[in-house]
């Protein structure tokens, strides 16, 4: 087999990046070591930036997410039970969210792909890329026991965290900066109306707690928990009177309990690799990076990386420049340090954190009052929550 873009990952990044390269005439197979089924089912991120949105209705693939999807013109923080709303849509001149989980996402794409002839291989086994440093990279890979193989001009890889395309790039060929949050989120899902229209993001003396959404109909909640904690130490009852009282009086008040229907804990992390390119070798999304998910970054910035590497190949074939193909991952990495410093910021106004004593937590709390009172800080909150512009 030959494609021009042999792309590693079904995910969003990878599946987001092929219909972005068959828009501009490159071809490109996909190879995905899960089956569609996994992929969808995955329960993540459910926030989507305004350039994500804006980019799914460019695609055409937007059908069903502006008839069921939650636009959001604001969010809360709560210090201590007490709420404020911050208006985004006013403090960045009409820019939104919108609330629409990533498996919805998934779906859209993969059923486009599929009305669109994309090449995805589900399944395959023992992935490897190879020659990543010459001018003529291939994979190979096992599918129902045979031996494959793909060549290509340039490989994507966007295989997430644990996936083969960072692992085969030399050690000494990258830098990685790392850090390891002392504390998980325990999430639950629900099909149970939300406690409020808009995410809800509180900081209490015995934690961080979320209220989100997935639809007007089912509730995603999250509570900071003990990184070692275990699922079994949290039946359901436990878990709504905790995250009631870290999400204050007023939000208790609107909490409809009930059976969650799933459970999980997620560690938290920041991680990034640079550079994001290594020979005709580029990463993209989990890949490259991690987020932890206060802000929800994640799959936003996925969507970005692929902007930015759709945009390079595709000058690359129209034109012969490299230029693009060149500058993807300085360009890329502006903007992932940009993310990857709110999320950390947010993350470290709105969680306790083992090692803080009384001075630190009033610390916390003035921060949080600072925003509550100064339009500027506000501004600077919306401006990252929207996201930044692409440059």
């Amino acid at each position: 087999m030959r494609s021009q873009i042999a792309i590693i990952g079904a995910g969003p990044a990878g599946l987001m990046l092929a219909h972005l390269l068959q828009r501009e005439g490159v071809d490109a197979v996909i190879l995905e070591t899960r089956n569609r089924d996994y992929i969808e089912g995955r329960v993540r991120a459910g926030v989507l930036e305004q350039t994500t949105v804006n980019l799914l209705r460019q695609l055409g693939i937007a059908d069903r997410m502006s008839r069921e999807g939650l636009v959001h013109s604001g969010t809360n923080l709560v210090i201590d039970g007490e709420i404020f709303r911050i208006d985004i849509a006013e403090l960045t001149g009409g820019s939104t969210v919108m609330v629409y989980g990533q498996q919805e996402v998934m779906r859209d794409l993969f059923e486009d792909a599929a009305e669109r002839g994309i090449d995805i291989i589900f399944e395959a086994e023992a992935v490897r890329p190879h020659d990543v440093d010459g001018d003529h990279p291939y994979i190979t890979w096992r599918e129902h026991g045979a031996a494959k193989r793909l060549d290509c001009d340039f490989i994507a890889g966007c295989d997430g965290f644990h996936g083969v395309s960072r692992a085969c790039i030399p050690e000494n060929a990258v830098k990685t900066f790392e850090r390891v949050y002392p504390f998980s989120w325990l999430g639950i899902l629900a099909e149970l109306p939300p406690a409020n229209h808009e995410l809800i993001y509180a900081n209490h003396e015995r934690g961080f707690a979320l209220a989100s959404m997935r639809s007007a109909t089912r509730s995603r909640y999250y509570l900071q928990c003990p990184a070692e904690e275990k699922l079994a130490d949290w039946p359901d009852e436990k878990f709504w009177d905790e995250v009631c009282l870290r999400l204050g009086p007023e939000t208790a008040a609107r909490v409809v309990r009930g059976p969650a229907f799933e459970k999980s804990i997620a560690p938290l992390r920041s991680f990034v690799t640079e550079p994001m390119r290594h020979g005709r070798l580029f990463l993209a999304g989990d890949a490259a990076h991690i987020v932890p998910p206060t802000g929800a970054k994640g799959l936003n910035l996925a969507v970005a990386d692929v902007i930015f590497l759709a945009e390079a190949l595709a000058a690359f074939y129209r034109t012969g420049s490299a230029a693009g193909i060149d500058h993807y991952s300085a360009r890329a990495l502006a903007r992932v340090w940009q993310a990857e410093r709110f999320s950390w910021w947010f993350t470290s106004i709105t969680h306790r954190f083992p090692e803080m004593d009384g001075f630190a937590r009033k610390m916390q709390v003035a921060e949080l009052n600072y925003i509550r009172g100064s339009r500027a800080a506000q501004t600077m909150l919306a401006e990252n929550y929207v996201g930044l512009p692409l440059r």
